[in-house]
């Protein structure tokens, strides 16, 4: 395997890594704001609020390391998606720090302002459709190359396909899915069978949005990129597994068993459907300008940051697991129990 393969391979996996944990941050931010909202933070709150305080900024570590990473390895890639990231990013970035500056009111007296746990919650949903729409540009027919050299950017067509709102769709789903299907087993771990029943009967009405908004994306990605829906094809094992994996885990969280091993399930099956896209995206970047071999950096400083890069990674995942470890699943919280 090539070093360029390898260095997309790990940045792949660092922005996998984002995709779930950023998911399980967001999804429980919105929820935190349902509970207050419909009267039953008594029941759920006091979980979720055990997972912000400790990971809530994690996982913004993984987007850096992403990012990072593709300028590194892939220089042409500042300058095809310099300008167009330009407004996806910003916007991000605002949601970002208007989501830390109102969960930094929640810890400091102002916990039971609906307003602000609304804004805290929905711009924990807004941010991962932001993002998204960077993979609906890679997928060609929003910039055109100009005679003169530079690339031009339309977004009325970005607004208006339907490609990219199936993909600000699944975007939200899957993070509700993501985070309650994680929380149902947090929830079940410590003991709080109330809070539980509670986040599992929300994972399971967000499986059927997720299921469907994946299917509408496979379908307007065919009529949006024939090339890329072709290789999807040819890697079909890889959303077939998915969806067996999606399966399994509805049928464990219905079931209530083995929550654990159904989370493990949804990460199996996001990572399959994940990778799968990636996989079927190669060797372009941006299609049809950008590929991996044409844009990649030289190979001494390329082989340098794949080992800078894999080493980065080794020790995040511990850190990560640790942490989880230490301040989620210490033992050392109340139990509640169903009437």
């Amino acid at each position: 395997m090539s070093y360029e393969a390898i260095g997309i391979s790990v940045l792949w996996t660092f922005l996998y890594g984002y995709l779930i944990v950023a998911s399980i941050d967001f999804g429980a931010g919105f929820f935190f704001f349902y509970g207050k909202w419909k009267k039953k933070d008594h029941i759920i709150n006091g979980i979720i609020a055990r997972y912000l305080s400790p990971v809530w900024g994690i996982a913004n570590v993984f987007l850096v390391f992403f990012f990072a990473g593709l300028i590194g390895f892939f220089p042409d890639a500042a300058t095809y998606y310099g300008a167009v990231f330009l407004v996806p990013g910003s916007v991000a970035l605002m949601l970002l720090v208007v989501r830390g500056f109102f969960y930094a009111l929640a810890h400091f007296g102002a916990r039971e302002n609906l307003s602000y746990l609304f804004i805290y919650g929905i711009t924990g949903l807004l941010i991962p459709a932001s993002l998204s729409t960077v993979f609906t540009i890679s997928e060609g027919g929003f910039i055109t190359e100009q005679p003169e050299g530079y690339m031009a950017f339309t977004p009325g067509l970005l607004f208006t396909s339907p490609y990219s709102w199936a993909v600000v769709l699944l975007a939200i789903v899957s993070v509700l899915f993501i985070s309650t299907s994680f929380l149902t087993y947090y929830a079940n771990k410590v003991g709080n069978t109330e809070a539980m029943e509670l986040l599992r009967r929300f994972a399971l009405f967000w499986s059927g949005p997720t299921l469907l908004a994946s299917v509408i994306v496979f379908i307007t990605l065919r009529a949006h990129n024939a090339w890329h829906f072709g290789q999807m094809i040819d890697v079909s094992w890889m959303f077939i597994a998915s969806l067996l994996f999606f399966v399994i885990a509805v049928y464990f969280i219905a079931q209530r068993q083995a929550l654990g091993t159904a989370f493990i399930m949804v990460m199996l099956q996001f990572g399959f459907a994940f990778f799968g896209y990636g996989v079927s995206h190669m060797p372009y970047l941006l299609y049809p300008y950008l590929m991996i071999r044409a844009s990649v950096t030289s190979s001494q400083l390329g082989l340098l940051l794949v080992v800078a890069f894999i080493i980065s990674l080794c020790l995040l995942i511990p850190v990560l697991y640790f942490l989880m470890r230490f301040f989620l699943f210490n033992g050392n919280h109340p139990k509640r129990k169903l009437k």
